[in-house]
C-alpha cells in the first residue's frame, strides 16, 4: 500500500510540473489517503505485536 502511495506521489509531482493541476491535486489526495491507511495499519500491527508479546511472557 505504501508503494502505491509513493507511485501516486510521483505521478502528482510530474503532472504538477507539466501543469495539470486538477490531476495533480487528485493524485496527491489519493497518495495522502493511501499513506494514512498504511500508517493506521502499521500502528494496529504494532499494538497487536505488543499484546502478543505480553501474552507469551
Amino acid at each position: 500500500m505504501l508503494k502505491w502511495a509513493l507511485i501516486f506521489l510521483v505521478i502528482s509531482l510530474i503532472t504538477g510540473f507539466l501543469g495539470f493541476s486538477g490531476v495533480s491535486a487528485a493524485t496527491a489526495t489519493i497518495a495522502r489517503v493511501l499513506f494514512a491507511i498504511a500508517l493506521i495499519i502499521f500502528l494496529i500491527f504494532v499494538v497487536l505485536a505488543f499484546i502478543a508479546g505480553n501474552a507469551v511472557l
